[in-house]
């Protein structure tokens, strides 16, 4: 009884809080999300809706094409890839005990799983602070925002493909949003020609015209889709609204903005990836694991949160798929 008490209490508090701070962002502009019981905060820049066309004539890559138009409703958007400050207390429950003022952490946000301890520094030796998380799988991205859920009563999830693209485009329709000249790549990205092959902190390149940092180079990040190489066919000569395509299977997903590894050609608004299963080549385990990607220290996330919340229902059932299990 004590426990289904607390948890409804817990409910009950995460509803107040969305609703409180659904109202405060009313007009839908930028805020700040702080993790109550924490010094913990991240920033949020709001994301008009809008349309735009989606993919690239010039670009000599298939599953670019054809370029179509894309209707988008309004959204919040990470500022910045999700560093390792944030991600950390998701990942060690000691970690949040000590960085809370409380000294403990609340049953529900106890009972969220974790991911399993790395066996090797998934930092892979190029800083933590400030720096964006990495190497984690698409189910590990939408546990951490789930555990984000329950500590704020906000809706947040990974970005369609979608709205990725139009959001790192930020009204542009160039190959790059700052142009075409990709002499101007070294002011916006950490990216292979710069990099010195490793992550750098967040913030430090020049913004989109949304005010979003980092959106190609650094890390590159996890979309929410499948990825299909011809998903565009279907939408030929229409106006797809809000697509998305919904993930039913472990390999391949669509992740964006290329990293500090990615040639120049693939950090273009429009570029494509896809996740591979040699991400795991390196892990002992059997079954592997469903949390990391030893050999992609190059992948990590941003964070979104749609103006229109789903209901309770819909947003646990968006966190609640049970992992598929690699080979």
């Amino acid at each position: 009884m004590t426990t289904n008490f607390v948890k409804k209490g817990a409910l009950v508090f995460a509803y107040i809080t969305a609703n409180l701070l659904s109202q405060a962002q009313s007009k839908h502009e930028r805020y700040v999300q702080k993790l109550e019981g924490t010094a913990l905060e991240f920033s949020m820049e709001a994301i008009p809706g809008g349309e735009f066309m989606m993919g690239s004539e010039q670009s000599a890559k298939a599953d670019e094409k054809p370029v179509h138009k894309v209707k988008i409703d309004p959204f919040w958007m990470g500022t910045y890839e999700v560093t390792w400050n944030l991600y950390e207390p998701f990942l060690y429950k000691d970690l949040e005990i000590t960085q809370s003022t409380e000294g403990t952490v609340k049953p529900e946000v106890d009972a969220v799983t974790r991911p399993t301890k790395p066996y090797l520094d998934m930092t892979f030796g190029m800083g933590k602070e400030g720096h964006p998380a990495l190497a984690m799988t698409h189910y590990n991205a939408i546990q951490f925002c789930k555990w984000l859920y329950v500590r704020t009563g906000v809706f947040y999830r990974l970005p369609t493909e979608a709205e990725w693209e139009y959001a790192c485009r930020a009204g542009s329709s160039s190959a790059y949003y700052f142009g075409d000249d990709v002499s101007q790549l070294d002011a916006h990205a950490w990216f292979a020609d710069n990099s010195d092959g490793q992550t750098g902190a967040v913030g430090k390149k020049k913004p989109n015209a949304w005010g979003l940092y980092d959106m190609i180079g650094n890390v590159a990040e996890w979309t929410f889709d499948q990825y299909h190489a011809d998903f565009y066919a279907q939408f030929a000569g229409k106006v797809a609204e809000n697509p998305v395509a919904v993930p039913t299977t472990l390999y391949p997903h669509s992740v964006r903005g290329g990293s500090f590894e990615s040639k120049a050609e693939d950090l273009r608004s429009a570029a494509r990836m896809a996740s591979d299963p040699f991400w795991k080549q390196l892990d002992p385990q059997i079954p592997k694991s469903n949390w990391w990607f030893p050999e992609a220290p190059f992948v990590g996330m941003r964070l979104v949160r749609p103006v229109n919340a789903p209901s309770h229902e819909e947003i646990m059932a968006y966190y609640d798929k049970a992992p598929i299990k690699d080979f």
